[in-house]
């Protein structure tokens, strides 16, 4: 499964333990950066994560920032994406069987380097349920490309 990893400044050592973590459990990585704890701005990377994931270039994505809020709430403005901010492993397993989130948003200042791990893992192992919930997120689609959204 190939993996599209990125972070701004507040993210930035949590991206480079979880993209050692992912490569050693076998996933392959992509990392869009940041490259750095130098201050950038989260939205350019929470775009980054959702294209390459609604783009067809990687299966599914990760987005760190401080809370995981607001780079969450950027990659979600791509058409597409459905981007779940998660502090612990339920939401995280919930967001994959129901939602099918295709993007988790974790923030590096509220969860731990366990805890991280934990709900990445639980993520990346949970598929998504089908059936009634296939519907709903049809009509998500529906949303985004109805005029004036």
């Amino acid at each position: 499964m190939k993996i599209v990893i990125g972070s701004d400044h507040a993210g930035f050592k949590l991206k480079e333990i979880l993209i050692d973590y992912l490569q050693e459990n076998g996933f392959q990585i992509i990392d869009l950066g940041t490259y750095s704890d130098e201050s950038v701005d989260y939205p350019v990377y929470g775009e980054k994560v959702a294209r390459s994931v609604v783009n067809h270039q990687t299966d599914l994505g990760i987005a760190i920032c401080g809370t995981g809020i607001g780079i969450g709430i950027a990659a979600n403005k791509v058409p597409g994406c459905r981007a779940v901010i998660c502090s612990e492993p339920y939401s995280a397993k919930m967001s994959r069987q129901h939602n099918d989130a295709n993007v988790l948003a974790i923030g590096s200042r509220v969860v731990g380097v366990e805890a991280a791990k934990m709900i990445v893992d639980t993520w990346l192992k949970t598929e998504f349920l089908g059936g009634r919930h296939a519907q709903r997120i049809d009509m998500i689609r529906k949303i985004e490309i109805k005029k004036g959204c």
